[in-house]
């Protein structure tokens, strides 16, 4: 395929790998555990993922990258071709124009040595070919002591068995520790024998790890092929998922499957429009399908929370869910477009709560380095459950469910919810964040007792009570559901009647004082009530009530012009602050960071329908841009990519859970979803008359009946059909 047909040649990898994005341009697999990619970085927030575009020189090709988030890890195992005086520091000049970057496939030329380097990978397995002039007798440096991130990078290997055999295979197992703390094995085999190894001597007495420089020799014409197996569980594990996906050194052969692959997995989405949106498009689908990742090896073993070796039960197990994120509109979307994978993503979920004893927060690797706030695997459960329950069992051939393998499966879910329930309750050991006793006894986080992001963690917490209490409902656990929901509430309790603004309060009740809204907080430790933002900004975090916040905020009209402000509201950092995440501004309305993602729709509850295609419209031309730095943000592991495609859609999960999504202004022309396979449907959403002047929606209609009010079921998409927005020039009144 090599990238030439299809949709994948609509894809662009290199988009978000400059600028804020944190991407990186090397080979993936849909879902896959490996990532093979140059590293131009290592250290800092610029270089989460390894690599900037501006840069001008790479340092090495390293194994496993994270894609989109604001802290850097993975970046383990790097291969670098040199020629010269072996060191640890060698890198070489490229040049942007040699770089090829497509699903699959990346290809770029080594000047300083002149070695052409491509890769290619399967689902646990890289594959490097490396030709030109400077390949026949190259060297090659194998640096196990490598890693993204680390403020003290030497100290990041706790230990290391890597070593050389014979002639073909350097093997090895690693313990690293930094936003998690994780073992790695791996399996580098050779289509040709090196020479005598060299090891080099440690930069400081703190490493662990080897760094071995192999001379290749005389290779004549044939291309050096190198193979590298990984594994989370063990060596044999690395040997047997290589031995499985690349049984011998074909390496078009790796290559034209995962390009298959992708284009089977971006098939679930088509889209008409310019060459431009059709980019902007595909790529944003391509960065939603790289993760989460599937760590399980091919046997289905996977290494646990618990540092222990499990089996999943249905043969894979998902990590890499940044589900702070993802919860919003990555994992809706998966519900919508990739629902095989539904069943994974929950018993994954379930399988952590066994092994850590809580539902995970923000897991990598298999481990969770609880960054961020809230449960929001609740909502992920939640919304499955939902989804499952809705739709009537299907026979498939055979007999077999083909939706969900828990469909009406009420003791599976009963267990689920007593998950969700300890979770949300329990003080567990290990669990660093939440503060149960304190929420009850107040109502909210005292933020002399919560000293960090008090408001922000209520905010999010009322979100997750908000859908244990739906799931405890429609199992009919009245009990539960009565507290969860009470206690999702509770976001009343800090909104400031006289500000109008949610505020902190500490034990006494009393407000924070001084009060400045537009002063930004972090994370823990910082000492603000508000995480990655501000009051403007979080204001507006209540996904589940929000008439019940409109009229908390003054009421439609007022809450309409506060919303329409929050769009214009300029600020200095003198008045500000600074945060690295606070990225992509429209005033203070901030696209560049999760908990803003809803809000261009919550605009339809006060009634600004026009301000809102607008905004839409906006956000499309400013932020999602057909260029290197073209994403204001970073992508986040598919997030910033989701809240894109259902907006182009004219769409949005505005609350995950609901069921139910809130119209917008679509952006393209044409699109179709592919429906999960068992419906047998399509969904196709059209824009009629859409141009540049043509922003705003004149009407909606499924399948030739207009809509009612502004939001559209789950279960009435699943149905197929036609949705119509006929777009018109002229702007709606104000309702």
């Amino acid at each position: 395929m090599n990238g030439e047909c299809g949709r994948i040649k609509w894809v662009r990898p290199e988009i978000g790998s400059g600028g804020d994005g944190h991407t990186f341009p090397g080979a993936t697999y849909p879902f896959g555990l490996v990532q093979p990619s140059p590293d131009t970085g290592r250290e800092g927030y610029r270089y989460c993922a390894g690599y900037r575009y501006e840069d001008d020189r790479i340092l090495g090709f390293s194994q496993t990258h994270l894609s989109g988030t604001g802290c850097g890890d993975l970046g383990d195992i790097r291969i670098m071709p040199f020629a010269g005086e072996p060191s640890p520091g060698v890198s070489s000049a490229f040049r942007k124009e040699t770089q090829v970057c497509t699903p699959g496939y990346y290809a770029v030329t080594l000047d300083d040595c002149d070695v052409r380097v491509e890769a290619t990978t399967a689902a646990h397995t890289a594959v490097y070919r490396f030709t030109g002039a400077g390949a026949a007798s190259m060297n090659l440096l194998v640096d196990c002591q490598w890693g993204i991130g680390g403020k003290v990078l030497a100290k990041t290997i706790l230990s290391s068995t890597a070593r050389v055999h014979g002639k073909r295979f350097v093997t090895g197992t690693n313990v690293r520790k930094h936003w998690v703390e994780r073992r790695y094995s791996f399996v580098i085999e050779f289509n040709r024998e090196f020479l005598a190894p060299v090891s080099l001597d440690p930069l400081s007495p703190d490493e662990k790890a080897p760094r071995f420089v192999l001379p290749l020799g005389a290779g004549g014409d044939e291309p050096l092929v190198i193979k590298v197996g990984y594994s989370l569980v063990d060596e044999e594990g690395a040997r047997r998922n290589m031995d499985a996906e690349c049984p011998g050194f074909d390496f078009d052969a790796v290559r034209t499957a995962a390009e298959t692959e992708w284009e089977r997995q971006l098939s679930r989405m088509d889209a008409e429009g310019t060459d431009d949106e059709k980019t902007n498009f595909y790529s944003a689908l391509y960065r939603l399908l790289i993760q989460p990742a599937n760590i399980a090896d091919v046997d289905g073993r996977y290494r646990g929370a618990d540092g222990e070796v499990h089996v999943a039960p249905g043969g894979r197990y998902y990590s890499t869910l940044s589900l702070w994120d993802t919860f919003r509109a990555a994992h809706p979307l998966h519900t919508l477009i990739s629902a095989e994978m539904g069943d994974g993503f929950i018993e994954t979920m379930l399988e952590h709560r066994k092994a850590a004893g809580f539902l995970p927060i923000w897991t990598l690797m298999g481990r969770d380095n609880q960054c961020m706030i809230g449960t929001h695997s609740v909502p992920v459960i939640v919304d499955w459950f939902l989804k499952t329950e809705a739709v009537s069992r299907p026979a498939a051939p055979g007999g077999a469910d083909a939706f969900s393998r828990h469909s009406h499966d009420r003791a599976f879910w009963e267990a689920a919810f007593a998950g969700i329930k300890d979770s949300l309750t329990t003080l567990h050991k290990g669990r660093i964040l939440e503060d149960w006793p304190a929420l009850d006894r107040y109502g909210y986080y005292p933020n002399d007792i919560v000293t960090s992001e008090s408001v922000s963690r209520l905010l999010e917490c009322c979100y997750d009570d908000w859908c244990a209490a739906r799931m405890a409902d429609r199992l009919g656990l009245t009990e539960d559901a009565a507290f969860f929901l009470k206690r999702s509430r509770n976001w009343r309790n800090v909104v400031d009647p006289e500000t109008h603004f949610v505020r902190g309060r500490d034990t006494g009740g009393n407000w924070t004082t001084p009060f400045n809204p537009l002063a930004l907080g972090r994370n823990a430790g910082t000492g603000s009530d508000f995480t990655e933002g501000n009051a403007w900004q979080w204001t507006w975090h209540v996904l589940h009530e929000p008439e019940a916040l409109i009229e908390a905020v003054g009421g439609k009209e007022i809450a309409g012009e506060r919303l329409c402000r929050l769009f214009t509201l300029e600020a200095d950092e003198s008045e500000t602050g600074t945060c690295d995440d606070v990225t992509g501004l429209m005033g203070q309305y901030c696209h560049g960071n999760e908990p803003s993602h809803h809000v261009v729709y919550l605009l339809r509850y006060a009634g600004r329908e026009a301000r809102q295609a607008e905004l839409v419209r906006d956000v499309f031309e400013k932020f999602y841009v057909n260029k290197p730095d073209g994403l204001c943000g970073n992508d986040d592991c598919g997030q910033m990519s989701a809240w894109y495609l259902f907006s182009a859609m004219g769409f949005y999960p505005m609350n995950p859970a609901s069921g139910e999504y809130v119209l917008g202004a679509p952006q393209l022309p044409k699109i179709v979803l592919h429906l999960p396979t068992y419906t047998g449907k399509t969904f196709t959403v059209l824009a009629k008359n859409l141009s540049a002047e043509n922003k705003y929606v004149k009407s909606v209609a499924r399948n030739g009946v207009p809509l009612e009010g502004f939001t559209i079921r789950h279960e009435d998409i699943l149905e197929g059909g036609e949705l119509v927005f006929e777009m018109t020039g002229t702007p709606p009144r104000i309702e």
